[in-house]
């Protein structure tokens, strides 16, 4: 016969909460459209001011696909034995960055894009929530 087992709840997390931990991190999940089905992409990201920013290709598929569109972006830490984990939810509008300074911003900061990716992508931090997750233990 087992024990039943108690868990402890996620616990949510404020705005300035999951700015902070989105700050820190640097890869990130974003959902996008494709046509009419969904994707998920893998990104390296800054957190700045204005919103996450990341490079791809000029001409890719992820540079269509967020041109002036809803996305979603996720980050986190899943918990460990002993580490609790967290995960933040990011909605905004994606769009190019073409203003010739914020580009040159965009390209100051530490983003480890495939070679060739010269295209900047800002996402706007419209809506922001987030949880932490207590370790499995």
């Amino acid at each position: 016969m087992s024990l039943p087992v108690e868990r402890a709840e996620a616990a949510p997390l404020s705005r300035e909460e999951c700015l902070d931990l989105l700050a820190a991190a640097h890869f990130g999940r974003l959902a996008v459209h494709r046509g009419a089905l969904p994707a998920i992409v893998p990104v390296n990201y800054a957190l700045t001011p204005e919103g996450i920013v990341f490079a791809t290709t000029r001409g890719s598929e992820l540079a269509a696909a967020t041109d002036a569109a809803v996305v979603a972006f996720e980050a986190g830490d899943p918990p460990d034995l002993d580490i609790a984990g967290w995960s933040v939810l990011v909605v905004g509008l994606a769009a190019p960055i073409t203003d010739p300074p914020e580009v040159l911003t965009a390209r100051a900061l530490p983003l480890r894009a495939p070679s060739g990716s010269d295209h900047f992508v800002r996402v706007t931090a419209d809506l922001v929530s987030g949880h932490r997750t207590p370790a499995v233990r």
